[in-house]
């Protein structure tokens, strides 16, 4: 893999691919909306390529991916538009690596598995989203397997990270650093998972390299499953952040809903803070290898020492 393609550059995850690309000195077309943001965030990199573009424009993504073997797909747009817009640009997506006769490695997350039971949920869990959003998810992987594309799918839990803004997690993490007053999105008493976006990098950078891995899905966990308490006990060693974290309950995000069209669409995502979905891990680990896990401890130490540089 000599030279590859990352959309949504510029996000969470899209960001921790590039670098963790360029460390291997893989040669990366970074393309994004935002040409300032791609320039603040990979000027210095000898191995980025800046394309700027719509992933709405098919034309756009050809032009990008010419000549690119993988194209890594973080793209992501906001929750309101996912109904009329998603399976749109995954189908442009698709085209450009058709033409390129590239391959596609893609960012996904766990909104198809729906509902579990009581235990890590493994790639051979049926996909039975209950949601619009995780039928959506469920649609947009139809349209990549019908598409012939050699594809590989990775699910992903809810991201933290150096420049991983458009997080759930990073609400709470950007008042602590800022030392204001606090929140934290669901019961804090109920032991959830995240995925620091590095390890997730790194995962699917090693499947991305591996020729079987294509035409299968992947699931990557993350670090295990923390509780809201012990992730802001585990900030405040970090900051000597002293201030009372609030909880944000579900109720108040529906009030919320009422004046904003994304918080309208965050609600029946809030199940996955009261019924966790965790995955498994083990088919990762036990063809492709140990899974990139950093302690909760130290990614969030290097979350908040990356936000506090930007500021």
């Amino acid at each position: 893999m000599k030279k590859v393609l990352v959309l949504g550059a510029s996000g969470g995850m899209g960001y921790s691919i590039v670098k963790e690309l360029c460390e291997r000195g893989i040669a990366v077309i970074a393309f994004a909306r935002t040409k300032e943001k791609l320039e603040k965030l990979f000027g210095a990199e000898p191995n980025v390529t800046i394309i700027t573009g719509d992933i709405f424009r098919v034309e756009d993504l050809q032009a990008a991916a010419r000549g690119v073997e993988v194209i890594f797909q973080a793209a992501n747009i906001p929750y309101a538009d996912w109904e009329g817009k998603l399976a749109a640009f995954m189908t442009n997506i698709v085209h450009a690596a058709k033409e390129q006769s590239a391959k596609l490695a893609i960012v996904d997350n766990i909104y198809a598995y729906g509902r579990s039971p009581d235990k890590k949920v493994d790639e051979a869990a049926l996909k039975q989203p209950h949601t619009k959003k995780g039928k959506l998810r469920l649609q947009v992987e139809t349209i990549v397997k019908e598409s012939n594309v050699p594809a590989l799918i990775a699910h992903f839990p809810d991201f933290y990270g150096p420049n991983a803004e458009s997080t759930i997690l990073n609400y709470t993490l950007q008042s602590i650093v800022q030392n204001k007053k606090a929140s934290f999105v669901g019961n804090q008493k109920i032991a959830r998972e995240f995925i620091f976006t590095p390890d997730g990098a790194k995962a699917i950078v090693n499947l991305a390299l591996r020729e079987e891995a294509y035409g299968q899905n992947w699931n990557i966990p993350g670090a295990g499953v923390i509780t809201g308490e012990e992730m802001v006990q585990t900030l405040r060693g970090i900051t000597k952040y002293d201030k009372r974290v609030s909880t944000i309950t579900k109720g108040m995000i529906r009030f919320l809903g009422l004046f904003n069209a994304n918080m309208r669409e965050v609600v029946e995502m809030l199940y996955l803070t009261e019924e966790p979905v965790v995955l498994s891990g083990e088919k990762y680990e036990r063809i492709i290898g140990k899974l990139p896990r950093t302690s909760y401890e130290e990614g969030l130490r290097q979350t908040i020492a990356y936000m506090k540089a930007q500021q």
